[in-house]
């Protein structure tokens, strides 16, 4: 009974200070990064800024929910990649799954850039510690918006404010 009531506890914690994070990253400057892509080629977000909004999607292969998500970002890259929208999908895989990671990508013929990040270390920067986890960038580098999670639907509100993003 006792240990249950603990380990509620810590849950609840967790969730608060998960919570905290993801309120305080809004309205910040992204924290820069340099990672590899899938080709070794290295990608900077400071570099990638400046044109439109930037989605930063955090994801992995054994992380069911990520694929259901990637599937549907990958729709709403191709509809506005060429009005300045840029995805960059971090790949948090560890070296035990990293290398499933350029199959899968190829198997679904998704263009948009794939990072490694697999220390984790950018995934720390912008509090994400499970997955999936999403921040949209404003044109400026600026968090607009972060959402831990994903459910069918969820795709909508970030399409909707990358409309509004788009408009500004």
């Amino acid at each position: 009974m006792r240990l249950s009531l603990i380990i509620i506890c810590i849950a609840l914690f967790s969730t608060f200070i998960s919570a905290q994070s993801e309120e305080d990253l809004k309205g910040r400057k992204a924290p820069n990064f340099k990672l590899t892509d899938l080709n070794g080629k290295f990608v900077e977000l400071n570099k990638e800024t400046g044109n439109g909004p930037i989605l930063l999607s955090f994801w992995a292969t054994w992380c069911k929910p990520c694929l259901e998500e990637m599937s549907e970002f990958n729709r709403i890259y191709s509809q506005y990649k060429d009005k300045g929208f840029k995805l960059l999908a971090i790949s948090t895989d560890a070296e035990k799954t990293v290398a499933k990671v350029k199959p899968y990508i190829k198997s679904k013929g998704y263009d948009f850039p794939v990072l490694f990040d697999t220390n984790s270390d950018v995934a720390r920067k912008y509090y994400a510690q499970q997955m999936p986890y999403t921040v949209m960038l404003d044109k400026n580098g600026n968090i607009v918006y972060s959402h831990l999670g994903y459910m069918k639907g969820d795709e909508i509100k970030v399409e909707k404010l990358l409309l509004e993003l788009l408009e500004k």
